[in-house]
C-alpha cells in the first residue's frame, strides 16, 4: 500500500492511524503505518512530553505525528474562567438532573474531573506545540480546520508537514490556500466531528478541488477493500481513527465501554452536539438522547458545551453508567466486533487490500487466476 505520500514520509503502508493512546500510535508506526497521537487531552505540557518521550523509545526510529485542535482565528484575552461564566444555570441544572435520574454518584472529594475539554482552547494547543516541536514529529494535523498561519510557518520551518481535516470541497480549498500540505477528506460516517457528506462522494470532490495536493480518505474505513476504494478515488492514503478503539493496546479504562463498542452495529451511532457543541458522531446513548430531545434546553456552542459536561462525562466513565456511557466512534463500529492487536488489524487490512486489487485485476483482464 505504497503511494507517493507514504514514500515521502518513509512508511511502508499509506495508513495514517489517529489515536489518543501512545501505545496504539507507536504500534501503528511499528506495523508500517503512520501513527498520529491525539493531543487534545494533554492539558499539562509535562504529560505530553512524557508520552512523546515514550513514543520516541517505542517507534523504532520510524516516523509519527501529532494531532492538535486549534482555531484558525485567535480570540485574545479569553480565559477558561471567562468561558465557564457564560454557561447558563439552567443547563447546569439539566446536567445534574440527568445524572441524578440515572443514579450517577458524585466524584469523591478532592478528585478532579479526568476529562476536560480545555485542550480545545488555543492557549493549551500552543503550549502543546511548544513541547511537540522539540521532538522529531513528521506531521502536524489539526482537527479544527487550518491552523493559524504562524503555526503552519513554524511547522514548515522545522520540515514538518501540516494536515487538516475537511468535510467539503470548499473547506479543502481553504486549506490549500492556507498552505496546508495534506488534506484529510473526512466523510459523514467518521467518528468525532464530521460534516454531512459521505466519503464516497467527498473524497473525489476533494481530490479534484485541491490536486495535486495529497488527500487522505477518512470516514467509515475499516477494511483493506475500503482502503483500495479510497485509493481508487484518488486518495494517497487513508486516515483511520475509530478502528483502533478496540485494539488490545488501547486504554479505554472501561471494560463496559469496550463491551458496548464490540456489541454495537453500524446503526448505533448518532451525530450529536452533546459532547462538544459541534456535531460529533458517537455511540447513541440515553445521554445523547437527552441532549437531542426538543424538550430539553439544547446544547451550547463550543467550547461551552464541553466545559459544561466535563465533570459529568468523568462521572459517567468512572462509575460505568451503562445507559449513559459512550464515546466518539464512527459507523465502522459495526465491524469492530473483536479485540485484536494493532498488528493483527494491519495484517487483516493488507490481506483485504490484496484481495481487492486481485479482484479488480481479474475484472480488468490483467490476471491469469
Amino acid at each position: 500500500m505504497e503511494t507517493e505520500l507514504s514514500k515521502k514520509l518513509g512508511v511502508e503502508h499509506a495508513i495514517f492511524g489517529f489515536t489518543p493512546f501512545p501505545a496504539v500510535a507507536a504500534a501503528i508506526t511499528r506495523a508500517g503505518g503512520f501513527g498520529v497521537l491525539g493531543a487534545v487531552r494533554y492539558t499539562a505540557p509535562d504529560d505530553l512530553a512524557r508520552d512523546l518521550d515514550w513514543m520516541q523509545e517505542h517507534t523504532d526510529g520510524k516516523p509519527y505525528g501529532l494531532d492538535v485542535v486549534m482555531p484558525a482565528k485567535k480570540v485574545e484575552g479569553v480565559t477558561e474562567a471567562d468561558v465557564e461564566a457564560m454557561i447558563p444555570a439552567g443547563h447546569r441544572q439539566f446536567v445534574q438532573d440527568t445524572l441524578a435520574e440515572h443514579g450517577v454518584p458524585e466524584l469523591p472529594d478532592g478528585e478532579a474531573s479526568g476529562w476536560r475539554i480545555t485542550g480545545w482552547m488555543e492557549e493549551v494547543a500552543r503550549n502543546q506545540l511548544d513541547v511537540a516541536f522539540d521532538y522529531p514529529i513528521a506531521l502536524l494535523a489539526n482537527a479544527l480546520g487550518s491552523p493559524p498561519a504562524d503555526v503552519v510557518g513554524r511547522a514548515h520551518d522545522r520540515g514538518v508537514l501540516v494536515a487538516a481535516l475537511a468535510g467539503s470541497a470548499k473547506h479543502a480549498r481553504h486549506h490549500a490556500e492556507a498552505g496546508i500540505d495534506i488534506v484529510v477528506a473526512q466523510g459523514y460516517e467518521a467518528g468525532g466531528h464530521t460534516g454531512e457528506i459521505a466519503s464516497m462522494v467527498l473524497v473525489p470532490e476533494v481530490v479534484d478541488a485541491v490536486g495535486p495536493l495529497p488527500v487522505l480518505a477518512a470516514g467509515g474505513i475499516g477494511s483493506g477493500e475500503q482502503i483500495a476504494a479510497g485509493l481508487a478515488l484518488g486518495a494517497q492514503g487513508v486516515w483511520l481513527g475509530s478502528l483502533w478503539l478496540t485494539t488490545r493496546e488501547a486504554d479505554l479504562h472501561s471494560r463496559a465501554l469496550t463491551r458496548k463498542l464490540l456489541a454495537a452495529g453500524s446503526g448505533d451511532t448518532v451525530r450529536s452536539r452533546a459532547l462538544t457543541g459541534k456535531p460529533a458522531r458517537q455511540l447513541r446513548t440515553e445521554w445523547t438522547d437527552a441532549w437531542d430531545d426538543p424538550a430539553g434546553p439544547g446544547t451550547l456552542p463550543m467550547p461551552l458545551q464541553g466545559l459544561l459536561v466535563a465533570d459529568a462525562v468523568s462521572r459517567i466513565q468512572k462509575y460505568e453508567t451503562g445507559a449513559l456511557l459512550g464515546t466518539p466512534v464512527g459507523q465502522i463500529v459495526g465491524r469492530m466486533n473483536s479485540e485484536r492487536s494493532v498488528r493483527a488489524v494491519f495484517d487483516d487490512l493488507t490481506r483485504g487490500f490484496e484481495r481487492a486489487v486481485d479482484r479488480i485485476n481479474r475484472i480488468a483482464g490483467r490476471s491469469d487466476s
